[in-house]
């Protein structure tokens, strides 16, 4: 479990089944889960891990390791902490003390093992006894290994600096900090250099960075936005939409009262959802590409596979747009051109450790904003759903006062046309809520003023407008808007317990 689940529900794990048995039940799972390859990549990518530099990577005791930070553990611990902790970014394990009565636990804890795993025995037998079964032994007084009880990020990413020096936790600082400490220790001695500012561009096309293509994305979306907007509170039928459905907007509003409005209400809430989700391409590109932050890219990445493939739903509502269609072709090779290439070297800069009760409130925060995000994704994928198959829910047609079929008598194309709308709508929530769920989780870290100021314009662009034209349009029926109620109330909510972790100042210049 991630340090956003682990410190909010650890009191509720512990009333429930009591301290210590809560938190060898967590490591359990941890280990039953990461022991498998597949549930290996799950947590590491739940976590947002990524490959540390070259730069901490070592040796204990004789054996590499691609990280010089790990644990040291009982052996009790033994057998869970080796399948557990490759997951959550150690290097190394050590178990220690061991006796000649712990050898057959450290044997059955070695088998299968994919880290690498030294003892620290306490007689030349044991020694002897489990030397074809682990990789190496420490000794007690190896200047090189250094035991730290302190979950301090700062004090540990120190100890790294030394050369050849490998630190190892003990497991109460795990306790302490949660799962993710070694994440954060290794980001803290990453070495990074000054991002490249707007100057750094330059004029020529083919040298443009890939956050520069980034960068134009989320703002041809946001221009896009505005435009559907400007057009939905104007003339709302443009000519392609009159000739498709051979239908003036006076002859649809004799047709139906509600019907010009009902457009209007869906048209808005998808040109609010595409502002939102170029202020969180923006984001992405200015505060993450651009900074070298792996994780950046593949939220990037993974919301465009989503946002792009929804223009085919004309394959299903059978309403092509023209402008929509003119929108894809002009800022897809742009997300081509931004995602094409892997991040460059670290350039970011990380806010020193601040008080405890400060990061376990943005902690909070992080999972009311995880949670909001993934509701949207579910939200975004119902909409599509309804809008390629049913098209209205039952308060649609309540306010329409109307049928499904009733509109197709009226006019056949009328329903496709609605489809087009309420079907694209679903495809833009769920690439934004990709970002929301994906940037809250990988993101969230002290110092980062951009995160919670991408996720409040989004969630600004995205909830107002929503919330204005239903009230405009007098479509306020409770059950139709909760779910917008709901994700205002814990975007605000997770946004104001983490604005003091996230806005913290960062450091005065990056680590050399």
């Amino acid at each position: 479990m991630p340090d956003w689940t682990y410190h909010p529900l650890r009191g509720a794990a512990a009333a429930v089944l009591g301290r210590r048995r809560s938190q060898r039940t967590a490591l359990r799972l941890l280990a039953s889960i990461g022991s498998r390859p597949a549930g290996a990549r799950l947590i590491a990518m739940g976590f947002g891990h990524r490959h540390p530099p070259e730069q901490l990577a070592g040796e204990i005791a004789g054996v590499p390791v691609t990280v010089r930070l790990g644990i040291s553990v009982p052996p009790s611990l033994a057998r869970e902490a080796v399948r557990a902790m490759p997951s959550l970014g150690a290097g190394v394990v050590e178990v220690a003390p061991v006796s000649a009565a712990d050898a057959e636990t450290i044997r059955e804890a070695a088998a299968d093992r994919s880290i690498p795993l030294v003892v620290r025995a306490c007689d030349p037998e044991t020694e002897a006894a489990l030397e074809p079964h682990v990789d190496g032994f420490t000794s007690s007084d190896d200047p090189h290994v250094v035991h730290v009880s302190d979950p301090s990020v700062t004090a540990a990413a120190a100890a790294l600096e030394e050369p050849g020096a490998i630190v190892l936790a003990r497991p109460g600082v795990l306790v302490a900090a949660g799962p993710g400490w070694f994440a954060r220790v290794t980001e803290a001695a990453t070495p990074t250099t000054p991002a490249p500012a707007l100057r750094d561009v330059g004029r020529d096309p083919r040298r443009w960075p890939a956050w520069w293509w980034a960068l134009l994305v989320g703002l041809g979306m946001t221009g896009a936005g505005l435009g559907a907007a400007a057009i939905t509170l104007g003339p709302v039928l443009l000519w392609y939409d009159r000739d498709y459905l051979g239908m003036t907007l006076h002859e649809l509003h004799a047709a139906n009262h509600h019907l010009v409005h009902f457009l209007q209400h869906d048209r808005i809430t998808m040109a609010g959802t595409m502002v939102a989700i170029g202020a969180l391409y923006t984001g992405l590109a200015v505060g993450g590409i651009r900074r070298g932050w792996p994780w950046a890219r593949e939220v990037f990445l993974l919301s465009g596979a989503i946002a792009f493939p929804t223009f085919f739903y004309f394959l299903a509502t059978g309403f092509v747009e023209p402008l929509h269609t003119a929108t894809t072709v002009v800022l897809f090779p742009m997300f081509v051109a931004a995602v094409r290439r892997t991040p460059h070297a670290p350039q970011w800069r990380l806010a020193p450790e601040g008080p405890e009760p400060e990061r376990r409130r943005a902690l909070v925060g992080q999972l009311l904003l995880i949670v909001t995000g993934a509701g949207l994704l579910v939200g975004g994928a119902v909409i599509s759903l309804v809008g390629l198959t049913g098209v209205f829910v039952p308060t649609d047609l309540a306010f329409l006062d109307t049928t499904p079929q009733m509109l197709e008598t009226v006019n056949p194309r009328l329903v496709p046309f609605v489809a087009h709308d309420r079907a694209g709508f679903g495809g833009a929530l769920m690439a934004a809520a990709v970002v929301i769920m994906l940037l809250s989780a990988w993101g969230w870290r002290r110092g980062e003023a951009w995160v919670f100021w991408t996720l409040a314009a989004a969630a600004a662009a995205g909830f107002l407008p929503t919330v204005v034209v239903h009230s405009a349009i007098h479509y306020t029926d409770f059950i139709h808007l909760a779910p917008v109620y709901f994700g205002i109330a814990m975007t605000a909510t997770g946004l104001l317990l983490a604005r003091p972790y996230l806005c913290a100042k960062a450091s005065a210049r990056p680590k050399d």
